[in-house]
């Protein structure tokens, strides 16, 4: 991925080496310590974080709050939102080429997202400024100190990075339409970057910060504007805390919470006597709120032949359409049973041999739409292949794995080889076989255990340790050929 990007559209590290380390190892081995001793609230269909951007010494506990939420989950992309804090600016920047880089690898930028973003937004635009400032002398460091942390749970993932330089009310609703209406029906986390108050006593400094809690706990991003206007509360950040805010709600969030809340202080070189106040928060909607059910664990209800020939039609119409580089048609879908929140994969072979595979564990929207954003990512962009050519279509073979949602055991005996699929995760290994895999190739329960663990990154025996979380999953799978 980081091989096509061309080097002068790189934004290189600003603040490694000072604010966190430059050193590639040293860097995993501090933020997976903080992640260690951050709380997993497990809050589901998480769309939006607020994150703070001190020096990971400083700020570093309490960022790893807000992506411990992240693990076992998925984005295609992240959007990060933060302050210009070196030069003001009349509209939001969007960085729209290349990449971003940390001593951790280049992240590169989802190009196509970032320019409909700028589209969508006429205060709204694609531009250097507040991301390369060379010419100035010093850089921005909002956005970057992000996403090592983002890096390290979510892996591979595509980034649209956006500096604010003015946070006037009218460019933050802008910019939230744009983020909305940009990234309806994609898997896509939206991150806001920002500190509190600055530089009060530290009494001082949790009072006016108590202010800015109390609206995110509301999910009153009005509100929040308006103190914000006042100089009721302080955040170098408010107006990428609101605009997430408000286009998390657009995008169907309906809770908020708040993770974590420090002053520089609480940190071992602090001083009470002048402090930076820091928060972690999630945007989330409630499997109760979702529009759709969600399948309880275990087995889920088998799907009608119509429902499948339904799926089958969408995952190839939609494989049809991206490949020929044309715009996906909206699918009418009425059928209870697949606007159920549930996961899928869509596994696409040619002459016998796989061709690409992308899936969803966690049903985060319905089925239909689940099936329609796998299709497309399994056609063109599973890392292990190339994009999927027009004149391939003929030869494509389709399959389609609608899953139950996992449940984690502890008693390997539970594994029916030929009907659970396994996830095994240990730290920040994770690595999933669906079903149909053991029984092609005719493994026994403790082969398939172990070649899950391998599939994680583990050792093959990994699986017998108290350490390593099992989950096992059904899954109803059907090929093109099967329901003709």
């Amino acid at each position: 991925m980081e091989a096509n990007i061309p080097s002068e559209d790189v934004r290189r590290p600003a603040v490694a080496g000072s604010w966190y380390s430059d050193n590639p190892t040293e860097l995993r081995r501090e933020l997976e310590g903080y992640l260690a001793q951050a709380e997993n609230y497990k809050l589901a269909n998480i769309m939006g974080l607020v994150s703070p951007h001190a020096g990971y010494a400083y700020s570093g506990p309490v960022a790893a709050y807000a992506y411990k939420q992240l693990e076992g989950k998925r984005y295609e992309t992240v959007i990060v939102v933060a302050p210009s804090h070196i030069e003001a600016f009349p509209f939001a920047a969007v960085y729209g080429r290349g990449g971003y880089q940390t001593p951790l690898g280049i992240i590169p930028v989802d190009v196509d997202l970032a320019k409909a973003i700028a589209e969508n937004g006429t205060s709204v635009k694609i531009s250097d400024r507040g991301h390369r400032q060379e010419n100035i002398g010093r850089q921005e460091h909002s956005l970057e100190i992000q996403l090592p942390f983002l890096q390290i749970v979510l892996g591979d993932f595509k980034l649209v990075p956006i500096v604010m330089g003015d946070q006037s009310p009218e460019i933050v609703h802008q910019l939230a339409e744009a983020m909305a209406k940009s990234v309806k029906g994609k898997s896509v986390l939206l991150v806001a970057s920002s500190d509190l108050s600055h530089f009060h006593p530290d009494d001082v400094a949790r009072r006016l910060d108590a202010g800015i809690q109390e609206r995110v706990e509301a999910y009153d991003y009005d509100g929040l504007l308006a103190d914000l206007k006042s100089h009721t509360v302080e955040a170098c950040g408010g107006g990428p805390i609101c605009a997430v805010m408000e286009a998390c709600k657009k995008l169907g969030a309906t809770k908020s919470k708040v993770l974590r809340y420090a002053t520089s202080a609480d940190a071992p070189m602090g001083d009470s006597r002048q402090v930076v106040g820091y928060l972690a928060a999630a945007f989330y909607k409630e499997n109760g709120e979702q529009t759709g059910k969600r399948v309880s664990g275990g087995e889920a209800k088998p799907l009608s032949l119509e429902d499948k020939r339904t799926l089958m039609h969408i995952a190839r119409t939609t494989i049809e359409h991206v490949v020929r580089g044309e715009d996906v048609p909206e699918f009418e879908v009425t059928s209870p049973d697949l606007l159920e929140d549930r996961g899928a994969f869509v596994t696409i072979n040619s002459h016998g041999q796989l061709r690409g595979c992308i899936g969803y564990i966690i049903g985060v929207k319905p089925l239909y739409l689940t099936v329609r954003e796998v299709a497309e990512a399994a056609a063109l962009r599973d890392p292990r292949f190339p994009p999927v050519k027009p004149q391939e279509l003929p030869d494509l073979e389709l399959e389609i794995s609608a899953l139950s949602v996992p449940r984690t055991i502890t008693d390997v005996n539970e594994i029916e080889v030929g009907v659970h699929g396994i996830i095994m995760r240990r730290g920040y290994n994770q690595g999933l076989l669906l079903p149909q895999v053991a029984t092609e190739y005719g493994w026994d329960r403790q082969t398939f255990l172990e070649h899950t663990c391998r599939k994680a990154g583990l050792p093959k025996d990994a699986w017998k340790d108290e350490d390593t979380e099992i989950q096992i999953f059904s899954a109803e799978v059907f090929s093109e050929e099967e329901i003709k």
